[in-house]
């Protein structure tokens, strides 16, 4: 584990000279490497210095750094157009250490710094590579509402160190309270988002640049499953208020879903289909079954591709038509015709088609979600049905229609984009065949 972070101190110096691709490749390489040297065990390993890790940490881990180089390839115009290219570079990869730390460390505080540590590199990605001025107000939602949950996190660490004597995962063992309870769930409720503290995610996702929402939807609304799951281990024995976050979130998948329906931006319907998407994630850990638990893993993997991609494909879009109204994105088949497939594919990606890891993952979440209550599948069935229809409305109102009079001509994508929308949906749908590295963590 070590080895993989001392490889950025590699990857540093590198940055300054501005080389983009080298720097993308060096990433690859990485990922790569990292994919075919470390095993996939169901305990820690590779320990050292209190970090290491096993499946759940490096499926993680994996899809950091997978998402991390996508990141880099689809931010071209910022190495084209903008003159703070190294300090674009330098903040993904200092996002990527935090990260790459959150998800390998065994100590409770060390995660609750790398947590809150990941924030700042974001916060700057949408301060310093935002579109609208607007974007000053989406990044003070951003860290008002993750700090303002974080701090009771903060106090529960310390006071569970205290009592404990020892801040490793597996070894706390207290008696909880429900003061306790609450304050150990509620920043990563917050991290995921979870219904009625979701409102700072779709104004971040709209003010930040393709980068930032990359991500935003690809990593760091894992965070707080990730964080959901860990702190489980040592608070399962105090579980009798998990009937109100499943409750709240089962409302939350149909609400979020009629709003989905009436949204006019393009960012703006993708960040709130991620809104829904989470909600299911955190149904799935809180009825603290097997099933639960594997669904919630592969939908985090899945939304993280699927989500990332749509997104990718909206700012394909507003790259050449500078908005990202449903009323200027209208017949983009003849105006984007090689485009039309994919954007079709990820919206049916989006529905858990097969043979997506979302339809994988929805499937053991049903499951867990039908054992833990027989009637929450009234939820469920509307809150499918709603995501089936969000994700037509969303490709049948870019895709079809008459083209604005602002286009005129036609518009193709270049091999840099074709392979960006392939590098997401490749994996989405072909580690379906090979879903045992998912189930060997529990």
């Amino acid at each position: 584990m070590m080895s993989l972070l001392m490889s950025f101190l590699f990857l540093i110096p590198v940055l300054f000279m501005g080389y983009w691709w080298l720097v993308f490749n060096f990433m690859l390489l990485m990922f790569i490497s990292f994919l075919s040297t470390l095993p996939f065990l169901p305990y820690y390993s590779f320990l050292s210095y209190s970090f290491g890790g096993d499946s759940l940490s490096l499926c993680l881990i994996l899809l950091s750094i997978w998402i991390s180089l996508l990141m880099i390839m689809a931010s071209y115009l910022i190495k084209k157009n903008s003159p703070f290219k190294v300090e674009f570079l330098l903040v993904t990869v200092f996002l990527l250490l935090m990260l790459i730390l959150s998800f390998s460390t065994t100590n409770l505080l060390l995660f609750y710094l790398f947590f809150e540590s990941s924030l700042i590199p974001t916060l700057f990605l949408i301060f310093g590579w935002g579109y609208q001025p607007e974007r000053l107000g989406a990044g003070f939602y951003l860290l008002f509402y993750t700090l303002f949950a974080s701090l009771p996190l903060l106090l529960g660490v310390f006071y569970i160190g205290f009592n404990s004597f020892s801040l490793y995962y597996f070894m706390i063992n207290i008696d909880f309270s429900v003061f306790l309870y609450l304050s150990m769930l509620l920043a990563f409720l917050v991290s995921m988002p979870m219904l009625f503290v979701h409102f700072w995610l779709p104004r971040a996702h709209v003010e930040a640049p393709i980068s930032g929402s990359m991500i935003l939807a690809g990593i760091l609304l894992k965070l707080g499953g990730y964080g959901i799951i860990r702190v489980m281990n040592f608070m399962y024995m105090y579980t009798f208020y998990n009937y109100v976050w499943i409750s709240l979130s089962l409302l939350g998948m149909f609400l979020v879903g009629m709003v989905c329906l009436s949204q006019t931006d393009m960012k703006s319907l993708i960040a709130y289909s991620s809104v829904a998407h989470m909600g299911l994630v955190i149904c799935g850990l809180f009825t603290l079954n097997t099933f639960g638990l594997y669904g919630s893993l592969i939908l985090m993997i899945s939304h993280g591709l699927c989500s990332s991609a749509l997104f990718c494909l909206a700012n394909i879009s507003y790259e050449r038509l500078s908005s990202r109204s449903f009323y200027i994105n209208k017949g983009l088949i003849s105006f984007m015709p090689s485009m039309s497939l994919l954007w079709f594919l990820l919206s049916a990606n989006n529905m858990a088609c097969p043979p997506s890891l979302n339809l994988l993952s929805e499937i053991l979440l049903i499951n867990s979600l039908m054992g833990w209550c027989y009637y929450s599948f009234i939820f469920l069935a509307a809150a499918s049905f709603l995501s089936c229809c969000y994700s037509i409305f969303l490709y049948s109102c870019v895709q079809h229609g008459s083209l604005s009079s602002l286009i005129n001509g036609v518009s193709s994508g270049n091999v840099r984009e074709f392979m960006l929308i392939l590098y997401h949906w490749i994996p989405l749908n072909f580690i379906i065949l090979s879903t045992d590295i998912f189930v060997i963590w529990f």
